[in-house]
């Protein structure tokens, strides 16, 4: 078993399975995705530290505990369709594609969109589409979806990501609330998504899910 094979099953064993990560498809497809394939090269030796990983241009890759959680709780099927928000360098949506049938992967730093294809051509990972895109817009032409996952934190989902989902979908994002952040669920029921708590955690906010601010002489 090499170096990497070994911290990965470490990661999921210390990380993934004590967070309540309880879906086998899950554990497996975090057992198999090398993630030091799909960060910069400078942070491959601290891929699995179990921190959210800085990957440059102020964007994240989620901790493990966190990402496979939230992964978790989508409750997805193998023929679903699942948009990925903020893919960075791929990892979320080799993940993803382990367990449905296919990945809309949206990424708006047109380097890391290009160097997410690269690496997931590069690992056989061929029900993923990669496109350059505002986060904050996702992918209209290609919905609706099962799922959607959002890579980073929120203080708002806009109505243009939550109209994307079908009936029935759910989605997880992981809301900034002053220090704290919290991860909730959404699902979409007759048109309208109504959000549950899951779990705490912390992430960055995302570049164009800032709350509207209102503004008062």
């Amino acid at each position: 078993m090499s170096d990497f094979a070994a911290r990965r099953t470490m990661m999921v064993d210390t990380q993934v399975r004590p967070n309540d990560v309880t879906k086998f498809p899950v554990i497996e497809a975090m057992l198999t995705v090398p993630m030091e394939d799909f960060v910069p090269p400078s942070r491959r030796a601290v891929a699995y530290s179990g921190e959210n990983l800085d990957l440059g241009q102020g964007r994240v890759l989620l901790e493990p505990r966190t990402l496979g959680k939230m992964i978790d709780m989508l409750d997805l099927q193998p023929d679903d369709l699942v948009l990925d928000l903020g893919c960075g360098y791929g990892y979320s949506s080799a993940v993803l594609a382990r367990l449905v049938q296919t990945v809309v992967a949206i990424e708006e730093d047109a380097d890391m969109a290009a160097e997410a294809e690269r690496r997931l051509n590069e690992a056989g990972v061929f029900n993923v589409a990669v496109l350059n895109a505002p986060l904050n817009e996702g992918a209209a032409k290609q919905a609706p979806y099962d799922a959607i996952l959002i890579n980073g934190g929120v203080e708002d989902v806009p109505e243009a990501i939550l109209s994307q989902l079908k009936d029935g979908g759910r989605i997880a994002a992981l809301f900034v609330e002053g220090a704290l952040g919290v991860v909730r669920i959404g699902h979409c029921l007759n048109g309208r998504v109504v959000w549950r708590y899951a779990f705490n955690a912390g992430a960055p906010l995302l570049p164009g899910f800032e709350r509207a601010r209102s503004f008062s002489l």
